[in-house]
């Protein structure tokens, strides 16, 4: 026996080596038959002749069916995909059987080197495709996901593989598009939708039927482009020029009618050209706080989706507040007091636009407060910001700043109206109280972009109360 062979003795039933061997000496058994039959020899004789010849087909074929066993389990371990490296192949020491171990070696270190290289071009490609900004999906013949990149699964959620396209997108025009596909009614699609949730966006889709059947059955890729930040460029473009050209309609009719009157009958009257301009100054001045608002109310309406990343010190908005509007609030007859608790660390937020917001607060607040009051500033702690309608709210620990003025009660439904854009008080217009009505707008725009919330507490005997709660750290 060879070396192989008598590492076992062992062959499987499936190999049928009795039934080679048995079929190897039956010509010889019909050879002593016959000479036995025609007594040219002995029956004994014969016996062990034949005994003879079949333990040397014995001998002769149980190295060859070893091999032939251990070559069908190598290969068939190949073909279902079993880690045979180096180490391991099969040695065999047959001249063919050896020949053609070797020719399966060779071909199986060949697409071994092949299917690295696949490998390495779909891990390639998976981080081109992960590294573009729109979603890219891929989908079967039955509408099901089988690929998406990263920025489809940041869109639409990380365990989005497998599932029905109208399980994740739900756009009845959308699902039709790509139905008409799957049916080969169409070879692309081209479509804007919307969706409502988690938010609302205009999407744009494209859809394109593969010309053959991809990785993963793949048989069409959807690109999706968001124009929801477009459509909001477009309508603050839109909300811009119909507010200004609303607001600046009354002050540019009274200066209007100023320049007429001090061309014709006030021509020579140098007390009436006085009076008039000093009102064409305040109307001038006011267009241009108005403008000025506007502008500021539109940029941060564009950065509503980004999170502000650098850190912001509470203590130092308030010390800058106070500072600025202290020649304010003594000429109005107030004072500024400011309670700072001592557990206050640094937050993320955008520190210009929530040193506006609290600048405009307490600008407010000595602006409408009763002479000879004070006006309380305070910072504190709290676990948790209070839940706001239509607007996300970041969980976790927050700073609230309230800022109180004594004054009188503000009813319920101008409560309610305080942060509509334009909005003011009546009281305040006939006391002839300046102002545009956007700071309070613009204030609760900000507060919205940092995920924060604005509460407004008033009652005859405590006084006006806004609070800001901003949180102490921000994530998407």
């Amino acid at each position: 026996m060879t070396n192989s062979a008598k590492k076992s003795v062992f062959i499987e039933k499936n190999m049928r080596f009795v039934d080679r061997v048995l079929l190897l000496s039956l010509p010889i058994a019909f050879i002593f038959i016959f000479m036995v039959a025609a007594n040219m020899l002995s029956a004994s004789l014969a016996v062990i002749s034949y005994a003879t010849c079949v333990i040397f087909n014995i001998i002769f074929l149980f190295p060859i069916t070893y091999e032939l066993q251990q070559l069908r389990q190598y290969i068939t371990a190949l073909s279902k995909g079993s880690d045979v490296s180096s180490d391991k192949e099969l040695v065999l020491e047959e001249n063919d059987s050896r020949e053609i171990i070797n020719a399966v070696n060779a071909m199986q270190k060949f697409w071994s080197e092949k299917n690295d290289v696949l490998q390495a071009q779909t891990l390639s490609d998976t981080a081109v495709l992960d590294s573009l900004p729109d979603p890219l999906i891929m989908i079967d013949n039955v509408g099901k996901i089988c690929g998406a990149n990263l920025a489809t699964r940041v869109m639409f959620g990380k365990k989005i593989s497998n599932k029905s396209l109208d399980e994740v997108i739900f756009s009845n025009n959308f699902i039709e598009a790509v139905n008409r596909i799957l049916r080969q009614e169409s070879d692309s699609e081209s479509l804007i939708f919307y969706l409502t949730k988690p938010i609302e966006q205009k999407l744009y889709a494209h859809i394109k039927k593969l010309p053959y059947i991809s990785q993963d059955n793949a048989v069409a890729v959807i690109s999706i482009y968001d124009l929801t930040k477009a459509m909001k460029i477009e309508k603050m473009q839109s909300d811009f020029v119909a507010n200004a050209s609303h607001e600046l309609r009354t002050p540019l009719a009274i200066i209007s009618g100023f320049i007429e009157t001090l061309q014709t009958t006030a021509k020579n009257d140098k007390e009436a050209q006085e009076k008039f301009l000093n009102i064409m100054k305040e109307q001038t001045e006011f267009m241009s706080s108005l403008i000025e608002n506007l502008l500021s109310l539109s940029k941060i309406e564009l950065m509503q989706d980004t999170l502000p990343e650098g850190k912001t010190n509470l203590h130092k908005i308030i010390d800058d507040v106070s500072e600025a509007l202290s020649l304010k609030a003594d000429n109005n007859k107030t004072s500024l007091q400011v309670f700072i608790d001592d557990n206050i660390p640094e937050i993320t937020a955008d520190y210009n636009q929530i040193k506006q917001v609290v600048q405009n607060l307490t600008d407010n607040a000595i602006k409408y407060g009763t002479p000879n009051s004070d006006i309380i500033i305070k910072i504190s702690r709290v676990n948790q910001i209070p839940p706001a309608q239509n607007q996300k709210i970041q969980s976790g620990e927050a700073a609230a700043i309230s800022i109180t003025n004594k004054g009188p009660k503000i009813s319920d439904d101008n409560l309610a109206r305080l942060t509509e854009r334009f909005y003011r008080m009546q009281e305040h217009k006939d006391k002839n109280i300046k102002g545009t009505g956007l700071g309070l707008a613009i204030a609760k725009q900000i507060i919205i972009r940092h995920r924060g919330n604005l509460t407004v507490k008033s009652n005859a005997y405590e006084g006006t109360t806004f609070t800001i709660y901003l949180p102490l750290s921000l994530e998407e």
